[in-house]
């Protein structure tokens, strides 16, 4: 029999929804500075809850989340159409891989030991503002009513409408195979960011991405920047002939396999949704709209979010700068009418840009002065007649990206 229960959390509390990289990383960042009691509703077991899925950064240190990295590597390499190679230290930088599982399994245990943090596995269906403050209404595995209260809201679950509105919207999809070969075939201190010896799609880039765990194992993806998704055998057959004639891996065993979709848009996606109600992680914009990645962004954001709230203010912070935004939304118009050719952009920036300084600046942490120096090295003439046009361009309302069937 369902019964309703009311949580009289304390107007200091903050309910967290979603329980993936956003919002575990801002329970954990307010717990560790001791700026609130915390809840964090995860959704249980079922079509709410997404696969295992990898995540990947580059940092200077192991960081908070040291326990649960994978692998990490102290070299990285690009290959061209052409199969020149590019390949460099990005010293003190090293590439570092989580996945889901470890990272969700580690800072569960770090928030059960906290007096002030619980973790609730139940479905949130509304957000009611009150004076002071938020409830959220939630159902719970068996079917239970609950109502958390709090004094805000930061929700890191996709957005029920979708995309906002832009003037590009791309998407990087992707399959990949965690493979384990008859012999050892992988470097496991270099890690291949793009890999353009791959067939190009007619519109937008491919690209493969081979991250090693062992000499004999490795995470192998074919990557999409397009308009429009494969099917689950159109990745498979793209994987299939990436490893066998660009690769030449030889005889292999598929062990798991992941996909995903990542949006890469210059819509402004709303971190302020109500009186005290925020959005996080992808769904407040923490996704590069030029490379799609998000987790190095979301524990910037998380930590500052932290930081507010201890002193007193409500604040999600913008989780990359202006100019990084402007700069991507001018490359992906360029990519997107084909102004520029996408595997020979790519290639030319990590061969006449310092890796080290390309990572910082792809990751917002870079100077103007070294954002003008590597806009220089991009194709001028293109570049800057997108990026007059931009301005004069409509912002539309992108279509949801299906998933994969198979």
């Amino acid at each position: 029999m369902r019964h309703r229960t009311t949580d009289e959390g304390g107007e200091d509390r903050v309910v967290i929804l979603g329980g993936g990289a956003a919002g575990l990383s801002l329970a954990h960042w307010l717990t560790r500075t001791g700026t609130t009691a915390v809840t964090v509703v995860e959704a249980p077991d079922g079509p709410l809850r997404p696969a295992e899925r990898t995540w990947c950064y580059w940092d200077d240190g192991p960081g908070e989340f040291a326990e649960a990295t994978v692998a990490s590597w102290p070299r990285l390499r690009v290959f061209g159409a052409d199969g020149g190679a590019v390949e460099a230290a990005p010293r003190p930088l090293r590439y570092r891989m989580l996945r889901s599982g470890g990272f969700e399994r580690l800072v569960h245990s770090r928030l059960a030991d906290h007096p002030a943090a619980r973790v609730l596995r139940a479905t949130a269906h509304s957000v009611r503002h009150i004076g002071g403050g938020v409830e959220v209404g939630c159902r719970t595995e068996d079917g239970r009513t609950l109502t958390v209260r709090g004094r805000y809201v930061f929700d890191s679950r996709p957005p029920r409408h979708g995309l906002p509105p832009s003037r590009t919207t791309l998407l990087q999809h992707f399959r990949g195979w965690f493979v384990r070969t008859a012999s050892p075939r992988f470097d496991p201190d270099v890690a291949d960011l793009m890999d353009f010896r791959v067939p190009q799609p007619r519109h937008g880039l491919a690209f493969g991405y081979v991250l090693p765990l062992g000499p004999d194992h490795a995470l192998v993806e074919y990557t999409e920047f397009s308009g429009a998704l494969l099917t689950t055998a159109g990745y498979d057959a793209a994987l299939r002939q990436y490893t066998a004639d660009v690769l030449r891996l030889g005889p292999l065993r598929v062990e798991s396999a992941e996909q995903g979709v990542i949006p890469m848009t210059d819509g402004r996606f709303p971190r302020r949704v109500g009186p005290a109600a925020f959005r996080i992680g992808a769904a407040g914009g923490a996704t590069r709209p030029a490379t799609g990645y998000t987790f190095a962004a979301v524990q910037r954001q998380s930590r500052a979010i932290a930081t507010a709230l201890r002193d007193g203010a409500a604040h999600v912070p913008r989780p990359h700068p202006r100019r990084a935004l402007a700069m991507d939304a001018v490359m992906l118009r360029a990519l997107d009418t084909g102004r520029i050719d996408g595997p020979a952009f790519f290639t030319e920036l990590f061969r006449r840009v310092p890796m080290e300084r390309l990572l910082r600046f792809l990751d917002g942490r870079s100077t103007p002065w070294e954002e003008f120096g590597i806009g220089l090295r991009t194709p001028v003439g293109p570049m800057l007649r997108t990026a007059a046009e931009l301005p004069f361009l409509p912002r539309r309302v992108a279509h949801r990206p299906e998933e994969s069937r198979p």
